[in-house]
């Protein structure tokens, strides 16, 4: 045992020689670093900052050098991180690191809302397989931009005072702020100065201080001046200036080692001396280079120790009378380290504590760095005795580099040490011994277990052997070790454990050789805690100073388990409110108590149960201290020419802070502040002062006295002492005058004393009140001669009163009256009105109103308070009242506004009681909205003598929200139909009326009607319900013969001369029961009976030229529809006829489906039509030249009217887009016959009429490809004709060209061979057909996606032109085209410029033959009554 006592001595004093510092022989005697001779060394590496970084300030723009240096061996790595984050220097071009690890930025960038390079900066060094260390934080501060925050102003000063110029700029540019006197540098001496504030002191003026001066900033670019302001000498003058301060001192707060500076900069004459008292005592600043007097009085300490707190005073006097002002030096101070971590050699499984003191104030916090990462308190890593680190179960990784980080509001430093985890010495020769034996847990508590063994296998006696037992939590990698106290003792206890924990232990034997086996690990779970703690015992209070009381107590005996916490509760006596506070330890300091009361305290102890038994209170009371508040209620009552008596109350309760012991009473001449007398009395509350000198002005204050000190004083009052002894046996006479002046609230009272001057006055009561002096008393100080009553009614009679008084009671009063002025308001002068007033529409019910105002600076920055009030109206309806809203700001949104209104709007500004007049108006119009409320006042009537036509009236919607450029009129006979199976009708939006022909009779209808704007559809109607008459009337036939409306033959159809044969020929697609042949026999017949004039004969010629050329009939013979077919009546080949709907993104009209039977059976419809119920229309160019009448000729002249001829079993679908333009007239779409087919042929021109509607055209953005050749073209082209009246492009509802039977694939080759002729003109949308049910027309699918791709593989057919692209397309209602006995592609349309007038003139006399209205309409009517005839023979 002595040997292994030997070795342990000899290592430690070796390792001290090796390390050469003091700190190491401790450190190593802790932890030995090796054993017996021979055991290899591992040294502590010096790694240490030989320069850190510290805080700096710059300007934009400029390069700064933050400084830091590191030495190790070998060399560190260094790098930097920027609020806690590590900056890549790599890749950055403006930041760099230097050879010696200081960092450099280049033209530092700050601006107002980026300030990159502002922060907090760290240098960290690394060294690989040693550690991390990192220095001390340094703060980079850039100067704001260069602003001055006051100007100087022109002023003057007297001859050998002093003067101070103002330049207030931000602290952090004052190092570079300069002044100039006459535009030249202007030199600093003993009587000019800077203060911190950048402001320029010049102390005993000269004549030649005068001059302009202006302060200059120069922070890194141009320097920025200030105005210049003139200084002017005035010789002195001729009477005294009393003294006032032009700057005094303010409280400050500095940090050990800076400079404060105090100015107590004054003005008076005589020229006045300055001088300084710390703490109310004179200090000493001869001999003293920190203390130095600087120009005007000013005051500058330099190298600032914490000493240097207090309160300073400056007292200015010029033999006349004295001034003076004081202000606080608060001392701050960085953190210091009082001692500092060592280095530590230890072994795995030790506990180890770093130790650290600091102090600073505020008192620094403190935290732990292990390689640069922070250490996070833990069970094994934990913060003791408030600043060390204590670790246990040491493990390897635990090695490495430990610092510690004080920091406080003023400053950081750290200190480091090294920790070495050192292997265990190798064996010497000679047996170990083997594992101990039996290991058990003979006592098992909550908080230890004690262990017992038996000597190992090899050492059955084991005198000489040590024992070491390692311990840890289950699943916890970290080793705890405790040593047996003694050789051969084979018993230990682990103290500290936690109750209800499950330990693993293990025992290994030691001889002189070494340590030997370990036993194998034995668990051992400590028991639970289930009861409370028991009362701490020994608990004592005692005060500490007058606010705080540490309090001390023990652990309970009785502990029950682990004690989790304590609550200290406490009291005020006499008070019910206790309050607590968590307490970790056995002892707790409460600050913040009340001086000199009594408190009584209690303590619990808690564990994971709860709360245990209370101790009992105990009380103490905190100590006395000086009072913290000044006597109360001071008065002076002058007795004599040489005495005066002073009268107080004690300070308010609560702040004597211990027993008054006495009152001091200090007074002075107010003429020479500096001499004071002093006299301390008792406890009384009063106390003449006598000997005092007569006619003299005394001062006078109180301070009460506790055994601590003196407390605060009252402020200084004031009395003057009789010029002679007076008489006070008698009340004073009458005042010799009294002299009132009313003003609007307040009136202004000044009198004369009593004539006899030697009676005692001891001030004046003065009354008054409306009609009666009584109401209120105010008394004033025998030395006042005027007094103001203030707070008083305008225009209010008052009666005033003034007496004067002794201590014998009140003289004779003196009476006076006046009556208030009224209360007018001055009109403060008119603010300029806002300029440039602009709306900004920004939606339907948003605008946003911006301005500007000539009264704020060019940058039109508003600092003041000025407000903005906006007002707008709109004046629909005339009577519209103005709404107003209120800003700040020089624009304002004003939202919840109608859609489609016209506002005005205007603006003014206020600024406290100014404002101006309203600014000029501006205008704006909110944007259109979708109708958001449907058509009103909905009916329908029948038509007088046709009770199968009907007229629908209507009002505009109420919310039309943009003009209503069309109506869209749905009916059917089933109300609750899906709404694409109604019938449409659009009609144009000039319009409230509209006829819809051709109804069947005794059948109820219900009707909607929908309104559209440029932005869309609006709501429907609620449906109108409408029943047809049962019966025709009598005077029906005729107009039925006109219309073709008996459904039966066929008669001639007024044909424009711009008609061509048409491009193939075709069966009727609306269920006529003429077939051809039908048509060859009626001609037969016709013929025949020899009824047929030579007029039917001009137009059977007509028609038969009118044919199809053999070309057209080979193209008709391959002609066949792939889209499907219709349910259609009245021939054998029940067709479908093409059912459209409309794409109103580009007027594409797309199949929806195919039907796979071509001839699906026949369906019904409750609205019978034929193909004859056909309207005709003028296909004419000009209405001038050939007036014919048709259904739309309606629109100018009598009610619209449209039929339902074709629309059986069409179901096209309809979108209707719009956009801002004027409102255009709107198609009304009828299903086209085969071309083929007199009947239809006016179609072609249906849409040329100028009084017609057109489509607004847009160019489509893909090409358009068709399968027609360029004569088939030539022949559509002249199938539409543009009018002069417009300037749009009516778009064809007419088809010329069908491929028969046609599969995609070679409608797509098709199409494509035609693409490349047809790129060059405007793009035509495609047609496609599809079955439907024979009652459904158009709806209203979904707005397609704008990005819509039109795909060339569908057999498509352009129908109408479109113009320009940025233009939604107005929708129109297209026909759908069929045919009988065959099914049939759509045909392209190709829609032509107008041709000019002499071209138009030609093409009318190229027609093969024309015909007069009137000789039209008679053949017409003959024909028919022909007709008639022919089907009363042939049903015979």
């Amino acid at each position: 045992m002595a040997a292994r006592g030997a070795w342990r001595l000899l290592g430690s004093l070796w390792l001290a020689l090796l390390l050469g510092r003091p700190g190491a022989a401790g450190a190593a005697a802790r932890s030995s670093p090796h054993g017996p001779a021979g055991s290899a060394v591992r040294t502590f590496t010096p790694f240490y900052f030989l320069v850190e970084p510290v805080d700096t300030l710059s300007v934009r723009g400029a390069s700064v050098i933050l400084n830091c240096s590191a030495y190790c061996e070998p060399s560190p790595k260094i790098e930097w991180k920027k609020d806690g984050t590590f900056l890549n220097l790599v890749s950055d071009d403006r930041r760099q690191l230097l050879p010696d690890g200081s960092l450099l930025i280049n033209s530092v960038l700050h601006s107002k809302h980026n300030k990159p390079d502002e922060g907090y900066y760290q240098c960290v060094a690394t060294v690989e397989s040693l550690g991390t260390i990192v220095s001390r934080t340094a703060k980079l501060t850039v100067a704001g931009l260069p602003r001055f925050a006051s100007q100087p102003e022109s002023t003057s000063v007297y001859r050998g005072n002093s003067v101070i110029l103002n330049c207030e700029v931000n602290a952090d540019l004052v190092p570079f702020v300069r002044w100039e006197q006459d535009r030249q540098p202007l030199f600093l001496d003993d009587r000019a100065i800077i203060l911190p504030t950048g402001a320029l002191i010049i102390s005993n003026a000269t004549d030649k201080d005068g001059g302009l001066y202006r302060c200059v900033m120069e922070s890194g670019g141009s320097p920025k001046y200030s105005d210049e302001a003139e200084l002017k000498v005035l010789p002195d003058p001729d009477v005294p200036l009393s003294l006032m301060f032009l700057r005094q001192p303010s409280s400050r707060t500095k940090v050990t080692g800076q400079t404060a500076v105090f100015p107590c900069v004054t003005a008076g004459f005589p020229t006045p001396v300055t001088r300084w008292t710390k703490n109310e005592e004179e200090f000493v600043r001869e001999g003293s280079e920190r203390f130095l007097l600087l120009a005007g009085g000013t005051l500058q300490i330099s190298d600032i120790t914490e000493d240097d707190a207090g309160t300073y005073a400056c007292i200015v006097d010029n033999g006349n009378e004295t001034i003076e002002a004081q202000a606080d030096l608060t001392v701050q101070a960085p953190p210091e380290f009082l001692k500092q971590p060592a280095n530590i050699y230890a072994h795995e499984s030790m506990d180890i504590v770093f130790e650290c003191e600091v102090t600073g104030k505020p008192t620094p916090t403190v935290k732990w760095v292990k390689n640069g990462d922070m250490v996070i308190p833990s069970d094994y890593f934990k913060i003791v005795k408030e600043h060390n680190l204590q670790v246990l179960g040491l493990v390897k990784s635990d090695e490495g580099f430990y610092q510690c980080i004080a920091e406080n509001d003023v400053g950081n430093a750290q200190a480091g040490a090294q920790l070495i985890i050192l292997e265990h010495a190798p064996a010497t020769t000679g047996p170990l011994p083997s594992a101990p034996r039996d290991v058990v847990a003979s006592l098992v508590s909550t908080r230890f277990i004690k262990l017992t063994w038996r000597t190992p296998a090899s050492d059955p006696y084991g005198d000489n052997l040590t024992y070491t037992v390692f311990y840890t939590k289950e699943g916890i990698n970290r080793e705890r070790v405790e040593n047996t106290s003694r050789p051969g003792e084979m018993q230990v206890t682990i103290q500290n454990l936690m109750p209800e924990t499950v330990y693993v232990f293990r025992v290994v034997a030691q001889n002189k050789h070494g340590p030997g086996e370990s036993s194998v690990p034995l668990k051992v779970a400590t028991q639970p805690e289930v009861q409370l703690p028991g009362p701490a015992p020994n608990i004592r209070a005692y005060a500490n100073s007058p606010t705080s009381v540490t309090v001390t107590w023990d652990t309970p005996l009785s502990g029950n388990g682990e004690i989790q916490n304590y609550k200290l509760y406490y009291m005020e006596k006499g008070k019910d409110n206790e309050q607590d506070v968590d307490v970790g330890g056995h002892s707790y300091t409460i600050n913040g108590l009340k001086k000199y009361t009594e408190y009584s305290f209690r303590v619990v102890a808690y564990n994971k149960h709860g709360p245990g038994v209370s101790t009992q209170d105990v009380a103490v009371q905190t100590l006395p201290d000086v009072p913290s508040a000044a006597p109360q209620n001071l008065s002076l009552e002058v007795r004599n020419s040489k005495s005066i008596m002073i009268h107080w109350q004690p300070p308010p309760a609560g702040t004597h802070n211990g027993q008054i012991t006495g009152y001091k009473i200090r007074y002075r001449k107010a003429s020479r502040k500096s001499d004071v007398t002093e006299s301390i009395g008792g406890t009384q509350l009063f106390q003449l002062v006598e000997g005092l000198e007569r006619g003299t002005e005394y001062s006078f204050r109180v301070a009460a006295l506790t055994s601590n000190g003196t407390g605060p004083a009252t402020d200084w009052i004031s009395a003057e002492t009789f010029e002679s002894d007076l008489d006070e046996t008698r009340v004073p006479e009458v005042p010799s005058s009294l002299h009132v002046r009313p003003l609007v609230t307040s009136i202004v009272v000044s009198w004369t004393p009593p004539e006899n001057q030697n009676i005692v006055v001891r001030g004046y009561a003065i009354g008054y009140g409306i009609g009666s002096p009584h109401a209120q008393t105010i008394k004033v100080d025998y030395k006042q001669r005027y007094y103001t009553i203030e707070n008083l009614d305008p225009s209010s009679h008052y009666v005033i009163t003034l007496k004067a008084f002794n201590n014998v009671g009140e003289g004779i009063p003196l009476y006076e009256s006046a009556v208030t002025r009224p209360h007018t308001v001055p009109d403060p002068s008119p603010m300029m009105p806002p300029v440039g007033v602009q709306a900004s529409i920004l939606s339907h019910d948003t605008i946003r109103i911006t301005w500007a105002d000539n009264s704020l600076p060019k940058n039109q920055k508003i600092t003041d308070a000025r407000y903005y009030t906006v007002r707008w109206k709109t004046n629909i309806p005339a009577n519209t009242k103005y709404k107003m809203a209120n800003t700040t700001t020089l624009s304002y949104l004003v939202t919840g506004l109608k859609p489609n209104t016209l506002y005005e709007f205007s603006v003014m500004v206020t600024k406290g009681r100014r404002s101006s007049t309203w600014s000029m108006t501006a205008h704006g119009t909110t944007f259109e909205l979708v109708p958001t409320s449907p058509p009103k006042d909905v009916t329908v009537v029948s038509k007088e003598g046709k009770p199968r036509t009907i007229i629908v009236n209507w009002q505009p919607p109420s919310e039309a929200n943009g003009k209503i450029t069309g109506y869209i009129i749905y009916y059917s006979t089933d109300v609750n139909a899906e709404i694409h199976d109604w019938v449409i009708e659009p009609v144009v939006g000039n319009r409230l009326t509209h006829q819809i022909q051709e109804l069947t009779l005794d059948t109820p209808y219900y009707f909607k009607i929908q309104a559209r704007n440029s932005k869309g559809m609006g709501p429907m109607s609620e449906a109108v319900q409408f029943r047809t008459p049962k019966a025709e009337s009598s005077d029906k036939m005729p107009n039925d013969q006109a219309l073709g409306s008996t459904g039966k033959g066929s008669r001639p159809l007024d044909i424009g001369p711009d008609y061509k044969p048409p491009m193939s020929g075709s069966n009727s697609p609306h269920g006529s029961p003429t077939s051809p042949l039908d048509s060859n026999m009626l001609l037969v017949i016709i013929v025949s009976v020899g009824v047929i004039t030579i007029v039917i004969v001009v137009i059977v010629a007509v028609f038969c030229t009118r044919r199809t050329t053999s070309h057209q009939k080979k193209k008709r013979a391959a002609c066949k529809s792939v889209n499907g077919s219709h349910k259609y009546k009245g021939n054998s080949k029940d067709v479908k006829p093409p059912d459209l709907w409309i794409h109103h993104e580009r007027l594409e009209l797309k199949p929806i489906d195919k039907s796979p039977d071509p001839n699906p059976i026949m369906t019904d419809t409750p609205i019978p039509r034929n193909s004859q119920d056909i309207t005709p229309v003028d296909n004419s160019m000009d209405s001038n030249i050939h007036q014919r009448r048709n259904s739309y000729r309606g629109h100018e002249s009598e009610d619209s009217m449209s039929t339902l001829a074709g629309r059986r079993g069409m179901r096209p679908k309809m979108m209707m887009p719009f956009d801002a333009q004027p409102p255009q007239p709107v198609i009304s779409a009828h299903p086209i016959h085969s071309l083929d087919n007199p009947h239809h042929h006016f179609h072609s021109g249906s849409l040329a009429s100028p009084t017609r509607s057109y489509l607004h055209h847009q160019v489509n953005p893909w090409p358009t490809g068709t399968s027609m050749s360029h004569s088939d073209r030539a022949n559509s082209t002249e199938s539409v004709r543009n009018t002069p009246s417009t300037d749009t492009m009516p778009a064809s509802s007419s088809q010329t060209c069908c491929t028969d039977h046609q599969d995609p694939e070679s409608a797509t080759a098709s199409y494509l061979a035609n693409s490349q002729e047809e790129e060059t003109g405007p793009s035509l949308p495609t047609a496609h057909v599809r079955p439907s049910h024979p009652l459904k027309s158009f709806a209203v699918p979904a707005v397609p996606p704008p990005g819509s791709t039109y795909d060339p593989a569908l057999p498509s057919t352009p129908l109408l032109s479109q113009q320009a692209s940025g233009h939604p397309v107005h929708s129109v209602k297209t026909a759908s085209i069929g045919t009988l006995g065959r099914t049939r592609p759509p045909m392209p349309v190709i829609v032509p410029s107008a041709p000019d007038v002499p071209e138009t003139t030609r093409m009318l006399e190229d027609s093969e033959s024309n015909y007069e209205p009137d000789e039209l309409t008679k053949e017409m009517a003959h024909l028919e009554g022909l007709m008639k005839d022919l089907n009363a023979i042939t049903t015979a």
